[in-house]
């Protein structure tokens, strides 16, 4: 539902065209998201939980803090104005793609690595991670799972790996019961994804904005999901150059339905529905 703007002269904060056009700049530096005027409203909500938390009167008493002081507040302030949207399995057919690269990897006989750069709460490294043991038929397959994100809360959800219960209801009840712990007692309403799942993956902080990413070595498989889409096309195609960097020659990209590549095609060429792969030296 789209959120009902909300009156100047009803703020409980000051928030001018100055403080908007200034978060806008400080968040495309720092994180590379681009904010469209439409996003206003948006980005007062969830400042102003900062500004309570720091006892401010106005956005330009918080924004000069944040710029004089920063430290931990630029975390902060990251975490408030990125959109996790996720869920298991979402866009299930590249899951299907997945097990059967991977069941192509297993016959290989090539230990496997894959990256989620946007692994938000969790879901989608998860849902990698079940598919990897589905393709394996173990629970110790010989695959290893980075999942990266830039906002520090989401990835402490996704390191612990609970969940309320209705988040798994519309899962194979086979998965369910093989993949999820269901709390009881005090946890009742809640799931554990099992420890083995846990095993597969490292969870650790990425800016996507980064000259290098430390990501050791290649992987067969780049979740690169429904990410882009907040970033201009300059800083798309920056990212896409780094990206390809890590991926295995034959490796693949997954992208989102609504993200668009043309501006990239000497970094990255389509070799199915939404799927990438490194283009070719000296492609146009």
């Amino acid at each position: 539902m789209a959120q009902s703007p909300v009156p100047a002269d009803t703020r409980e904060f000051e928030f001018a065209d100055r403080d908007f056009r200034r978060v806008c700049e400080l968040i495309h530096d720092r994180a590379g998201i681009a904010l469209v005027p439409a996003k206003r409203d948006m980005v007062y909500g969830r400042l102003s939980r900062r500004l309570r938390v720091l006892g401010l009167s106005s956005f330009r008493d918080y924004l000069d803090r944040l710029e004089r002081d920063g430290g931990e507040e630029w975390e902060a302030f990251t975490n408030a104005l990125t959109t996790n949207l996720t869920s298991f399995f979402r866009e299930p057919h590249h899951f299907e793609r997945l097990r059967v690269q991977l069941g192509e990897l297993r016959q290989a006989g090539r230990p496997t690595r894959l990256w989620t750069c946007a692994a938000s709460t969790g879901e989608e490294p998860y849902s990698m991670a079940i598919i990897a043991c589905e393709a394996h038929g173990s629970l110790t397959p010989s695959v290893r799972i980075l999942a990266t994100d830039i906002d520090t809360q989401v990835l402490a959800t996704a390191d612990r790996g609970v969940y309320p219960i209705e988040r798994i209801s519309g899962l194979d009840p086979e998965l369910r019961s093989r993949y999820f712990q269901r709390g009881t007692g005090a946890s009742n309403g809640l799931c554990r994804v099992r420890p083995a799942l846990r095993k597969l993956i490292e969870f650790r902080p990425l800016n996507l904005l980064a000259p290098r990413y430390d990501v050791g070595e290649p992987v067969a498989a780049l979740f690169c999901r429904n990410v882009m889409i907040y970033f201009d096309k300059p800083t798309q195609r920056a990212i896409l150059g780094r990206l390809v960097q890590h991926l295995d020659r034959d490796g693949l990209l997954y992208t989102g339905h609504s993200e668009n590549y043309l501006h990239a095609a000497d970094l990255i060429q389509p070799c199915g529905r939404t799927l990438y792969r490194r283009a070719p030296a000296g492609a146009p």
